[in-house]
């Protein structure tokens, strides 16, 4: 019954090659289990979408997921904007250099499981699996839309460091180096810095945060939930 929201946040040039692949090989082994996952912020595939319509098996799924970047482009396009604008000053101090390179690292999240459904925001989930959910990119609007969706756990990934949790949700988080993780131990779960690190590959890191998925979901809290952190993220779209 497990039902994981899958989000990042303050990525940097690590979080597409040490945590993001570690969740999507976690968030694979919760499907194999017969549970679900949700992958959202649409911006944030732009670019990469070709990556996410491959996991796509059926046609009307696909125009969904064309119709909502479409949309995305218009919305950008109508505020003086464009899809492929600079990534945030926080992404660019962590070492990403375009947003196409952001969207990458974002995609990995979702691991290698077939797209069961695309979501409406916060339209409930109907089928177990890997599911996408049309939100932005600002992450607690995005994570309020997942839990709305039916996520009664959030894994969050961040380079950068992010105070964040969402009451009532557990919000477990992962740091994409060890550097970072050092300097907020007593607010990270989990370090996938060892990937870069080469103490741990990861499939390795993946079995970590599934296993710390199931303690999370019987009870044990995360680091969120022991700061009293969550509060202030419930923000609809």
């Amino acid at each position: 019954e497990l039902i994981v929201g899958l989000q990042c946040g303050g990525s940097d040039a690590y979080s597409g090659i040490t945590s993001n692949p570690a969740l999507g090989y976690a968030s694979d082994m919760i499907i194999q289990h017969g549970g679900s996952s949700i992958l959202a912020e649409t911006p944030e595939i732009y670019g990469a979408e070709h990556l996410i319509i491959n996991k796509i098996k059926d046609e009307t799924l696909i125009k969904k997921l064309t119709e909502h970047i479409e949309w995305w482009k218009n919305y950008t396009k109508i505020n003086g904007s464009t899809m492929d604008n600079n990534p945030t000053p926080g992404n660019k101090k962590g070492g990403i250099t375009t947003i196409l390179e952001k969207s990458l690292g974002a995609v990995a999240k979702g691991g290698s499981s077939i797209i069961v459904d695309v979501l409406n925001y916060s339209e409930s989930i109907k089928n177990k699996g890997f599911n996408f959910m049309n939100s932005p990119g600002y992450d607690p609007v995005s994570v309020t839309g997942q839990v709305a969706s039916g996520s009664n756990i959030i894994c969050f990934t961040t380079g950068r460091g992010s105070c964040f949790g969402f009451k009532p949700t557990p919000s477990l988080k992962i740091a994409t180096n060890t550097n970072m993780y050092n300097n907020l131990e007593e607010d990270m779960d989990i370090n996938a810095g060892t990937i870069m690190d080469g103490i741990h590959s990861i499939e390795e890191i993946g079995n970590d945060i599934f296993n710390e998925l199931i303690e999370v979901a019987s009870g044990k809290k995360t680091k969120s939930e022991i700061n009293e952190y969550g509060d202030d993220e419930f923000n609809p779209w």
